[in-house]
């Protein structure tokens, strides 16, 4: 399967998971650090509506 029509998410979350795949990074550490992103992208997306 072509990730060429994927939508950009996808192919972020591919990306991503290869990454962490590649550099061995333990399951509960990169769901725990994936937590901080989601958090902190939430807050500047809050941040950007309240301007």
């Amino acid at each position: 399967m072509s990730l060429d029509n994927a939508p950009d998410e996808v192919k972020l979350a591919v990306d991503l998971i290869m990454l962490l795949e590649q550099h061995e990074i333990p399951t509960e550490t990169a769901l725990a650090a994936l937590e901080i992103v989601r958090q902190d992208f939430l807050r500047k997306r809050e941040e950007k509506a309240s301007r």
